[in-house]
């Protein structure tokens, strides 16, 4: 299957479709993107279509490291890998996206992986969750710095399929299309068991230690980063007890983490646990990229 046109860029002379200077590379490049990620899933679940496809296409509840390693492998390949890499990245969820469709059992409509709506709340809701876990963990951002991201990833909604006029490019595009997608929002049965297990992992027992660790903090980092009404609706605490002590501990954790890549004896066990955590593809191309950049 064609990965269709390539979109528009700043340069056709380009390498990639995001380069080193990129806000994408600082924001996705930074270890707190995982969070971000997990804070994507259980925003994606509160649409009734987008739920429909994880719920009778996914089994990420029994293998969640399978999406995880699945979906950071298809964000690295398109931030951090060249024009080829990333064209082959599309291709492939674009034929696992030919498959997914069916009937949501909450609305009664149909829904596809490929219908431009869904798409479109896919994007957002990660793209906007990589940038929120950046601010509260990572660094900061001016609002040009963030208005530039946005619009950088534009370029990645062109290359899944959808026009670039329909897709925001801005903090206040953003908030508008939020708003505009709010009354069709709901928390189903499935949606509530979905959040509780990314909030509140149940691995099994033969997951590996250090992998329910990260899970038990990971999960609760990304449901503070949730907006409140949207805590509200998936019957989430306003306030956790223990959001103000997760944010301190994250805000120190996630600053010091990118620093000790750079001493030696530990480089190569940061490098292993990742693997094992997301897999080989995204640590390839994520930290070699980085990495290079730093010199």
């Amino acid at each position: 299957m064609s990965a269709g046109p390539e979109p528009r860029v700043d340069s056709a002379r380009s390498a990639r479709f995001f380069e080193p200077g990129s806000v994408s590379w600082r924001v996705i490049g930074h270890p707190v993107a995982l969070i971000g990620g997990m804070r994507a899933l259980i925003v994606q679940t509160m649409h009734p279509l987008a739920m429909a496809g994880v719920s009778q296409y996914s089994d990420f509840r029994a293998d969640p490291l399978k999406r995880l390693r699945g979906t950071s492998a298809y964000v690295a390949s398109i931030v951090f890998g060249d024009r080829a890499t990333a064209l082959a990245a599309v291709a492939r969820v674009k034929k696992l996206h030919a498959r997914v469709r069916g009937t949501d059992p909450v609305t009664g409509q149909p829904f596809s992986a490929d219908d431009p709506e869904t798409m479109l709340w896919v994007h957002c809701t990660e793209v906007h969750s990589f940038v929120a876990a950046y601010r509260a963990y990572a660094g900061y951002l001016t609002l040009a710095e963030r208005d530039r991201y946005l619009a950088e990833q534009v370029v990645a909604a062109e290359l899944i399929g959808l026009p670039r006029e329909i897709v925001p490019d801005s903090v206040a595009a953003y908030r508008k299309y939020f708003a505009g997608v709010r009354s069709r929002l709901c928390v189903s049965a499935e949606a509530a068991r979905t959040i509780d297990f990314i909030v509140r992992p149940r691995l099994a027992g033969r997951t590996p230690w250090d992998l329910r660790v990260a899970a038990s903090v990971f999960g609760p980092a990304a449901a503070t980063l949730v907006p409140r009404d949207l805590r509200r609706l998936a019957g989430l605490p306003d306030r956790p007890r223990r959001e103000l002590p997760l944010r301190a501990v994250n805000n120190v954790a996630w600053r010091v983490a990118p620093l000790l890549g750079r001493v030696p004896v530990l480089d190569g066990a940061l490098d292993a646990w990742a693997v094992k955590l997301v897999g080989e593809t995204p640590v390839k191309l994520a930290l070699h990229q980085m990495r290079a950049r730093r010199g």
